[in-house]
């Protein structure tokens, strides 16, 4: 069932959060340092469902 992080805190000052993205996922979309991820989230069923679509760098300058 999936891949499994930790989230930790952005810097020590920060009231913001950060997570890894897992080896297999950078893999898979192909992604690179400054590829943008836009985060979806929902309800459905009564279960809170977050989608994840990369946002290629190259493909906004194009």
């Amino acid at each position: 069932m999936g891949e499994t992080t930790v989230i930790t805190r952005a810097t020590s000052k920060s009231k913001s959060l950060r997570t890894t993205i897992p080896m297999g996922i950078v893999k898979q979309f192909n992604l690179s340092e400054g590829d943008k991820l836009n985060w979806e989230i929902r309800a459905e069923g009564g279960e809170l469902i977050i989608v994840v679509k990369p946002l290629k760098v190259r493909e906004e300058k194009e």
